[in-house]
């Protein structure tokens, strides 16, 4: 076994890469056959959700099979190699059968224990096969992770440790209040007829929803998970579907909207969002910020001088309250060179007025300038923050619409995130709330689970390697009886039937009994790490045609690709 796997996931890479790395459907299928293609893989498997990107393949060479699986995945991406090689992981052999096994137990999950990952594994390996990617190896592989995976979530309390992305996702819409009653008399529009899209549906309607409207590019699909809502026993909730067209007008009598599509651009933008909340926002109150960051910045400047300073390309009466001028948040978006210049110009104190009295200043913001230097210069540019810390930041107005975006590249605008009257969650703020989720007892015996479970595959792989050898051996062996036999007849013409077969079952029995032995003991020994040179060893010693080990080899593959015609288990 020479299995080889290169990714990046939520762990690896941050989720801006994850979204611009994200693969269609299309570009998935033509990765599968570029791999199988590239010299050093035989097969080849994608694992593609959310927040992984992972490539599978039997390679014959390690070094060869990384170069390779590395460069595929950026030209397929569309991010180049140099930029996406910090991001990438590999595991190899056991190691990779440990990571697929641990992901689709849930370990390796964004919400940890989520059972989601076992429908996307199923679906890779169907893809696989539909593309004759998927050999002896990847087909063994993916259909004893999706066994391990079962048996995790029967036989402990993993489920406990975490719950599905979408639960996950409206705990945090819903600030601590239980989902059940937080939904209770709300209305949901649902972007999308994807199987996420359908679970977030689901688990809506369950929950208690009032209403689910069902948007989709393709109507047959919206109206199908329509009537799956509508038929279900276990739910009483009003559903319809409406064209993609009729989305800005459901955004304004939505209460929460879940976005899960394909798409490669935005679907709801800001101007989108603002449309639909407007009027809806309570009457309180509400600051104008862009005024009061005019007068911040009036009473910040000294008398007599504008607002602006000579040098500094942070334009100041724009800038919002609760931004220091020389921190983090001042400095998104910015690239290298604007950033250089914003921290010369920083260095000079020429804000200390501005800062002092919210307790910064340049000393200490110096090092974060310093800090995001360095990052500017290896990505061309600072990430942009999505909740800077605010100071003194004038209060907003309670959500009327709540918003989740599960979909990668993201279906929602980040600029959702200022807009007065919307709450948005995303993949990114998931990850946040996630990273110090709770480890369940459970997950300690999910880990052991896999461990036994990557020691029993290895050895069940290492002996099949050796079974076409065995076969051949016997095979040769039984051919070395019948000839004997028709010898032995060529020197006895008037041997009777009764005699001919006692003779031929005895020397049957005597060949059997002194293959027995070492047959069963090579296959333990090849079981066993470092025991795939024991089938070398058979053949040499017994001088086996090669031909006849690997025709043996290509029936039995025969007869598993007429098994994977039915389909993934």
């Amino acid at each position: 076994m020479s299995l080889l796997v290169v990714g990046l996931s939520h762990r690896s890479a941050p989720v801006s890469v994850l979204e611009r790395a994200s693969l269609s459907v299309e570009a998935q299928t033509k990765l599968l056959q570029d791999t199988v293609a590239a010299e050093p893989a035989s097969e080849g498997a994608v694992l593609a959700t959310c927040n992984r990107i992972e490539l599978y393949a039997d390679v014959d060479k390690f070094h060869a099979g990384v170069a390779e699986l590395s460069t595929l995945l950026a030209q397929h991406s569309g991010v180049g190699l140099e930029e996406l090689t910090p991001y990438l992981y590999v595991h190899y052999e056991d190691r990779a059968v440990h990571h697929l096994f641990s992901v689709a137990c849930g370990l390796d999950s964004m919400v940890v224990g989520e059972g989601q990952i076992l429908g996307q594994i199923k679906d890779s390996l169907a893809r696989a096969q539909e593309t004759h990617t998927a050999g002896r190896l990847l087909n063994d592989l993916f259909q004893q992770a999706l066994r391990v995976g079962k048996r995790a979530h029967s036989e402990t309390g993993i489920d406990r440790a975490g719950q599905s992305l979408v639960t996950f996702g409206l705990e945090q819409l819903a600030l601590g209040t239980p989902v059940e009653s937080w939904t209770r008399g709300k209305k949901a529009l649902v972007i999308g007829a994807g199987s996420m899209s359908s679970l977030s549906a689901a688990t809506l309607a369950r929950a208690g929803i009032a209403e689910v409207v069902v948007a989709n590019r393709t109507p047959d699909r919206a109206e199908r998970l329509v009537r799956i809502l509508s038929e279900g026993d276990d739910t009483d909730v009003t559903a319809r579907a409406v064209p993609m067209t009729s989305v800005p007008f459901e955004l304004t009598r939505a209460d929460v909207v879940v976005s899960c599509t394909g798409a490669t651009g935005l679907v709801l933008t800001a101007d989108m969002i603002a449309a639909g909340v407007e009027g809806r926002v309570d009457e309180a109150p509400v600051v104008d910020l862009d005024a009061v960051a005019e007068e911040d910045a009036r009473e910040s400047a000294p008398a007599g001088q504008p607002p602006a300073e000579d040098g500094c390309p942070v334009d100041l009466p724009t800038v919002r309250p609760g931004f220091s001028v020389m921190g983090e948040a001042a400095v998104a978006g910015m690239d290298a060179a604007t950033l250089e210049q914003h921290g010369a110009w920083a260095a000079g104190s020429a804000v200390d007025r501005r800062d002092a009295a919210r307790g910064t200043g340049p000393e200490a913001d110096a090092e974060v300038i310093g800090a995001l230097a360095a990052t500017a210069t290896a990505i061309g540019r600072i990430p942009e923050r999505r909740r800077p810390e605010q100071v003194d930041a004038p209060p907003r107005p309670e959500p009327v619409l709540f918003l989740l975006d599960l979909a990668m590249p993201r279906d929602v605008d980040a600029a959702a995130h200022r807009l007065p009257g919307v709450r948005l969650v995303d993949i990114e703020s998931l990850a946040e709330a996630s990273a110090d989720a709770p480890m369940a007892a459970d997950v300690d015996q999910v880990r052991r689970i896999v461990s036994d479970e990557v020691a029993a595959f290895g050895a069940a792989q290492r002996a099949a390697h050796i079974t076409p050898t065995v076969v051949a051996l016997r095979t040769m062996a039984a051919d070395v009886v019948a000839s004997e036999m028709a010898r032995l007849e060529g020197r006895l013409p008037g041997l009777d039937d009764k005699h001919r077969a006692e003779i031929t079952q005895t020397v049957r029995r005597v060949v059997d009994k002194l293959l027995h032995a070492p047959t069963v003991r090579v296959k333990q020994l090849a079981a066993e790490p470092g025991g795939a040179g024991y089938a070398d060893a058979l053949r040499t010693l017994f001088d086996l045609d090669p031909e006849t080990v690997a025709s043996v080899s290509r029936a039995e593959e025969s007869t598993e690709k007429n098994a994977e015609n039915r389909g993934p288990g």
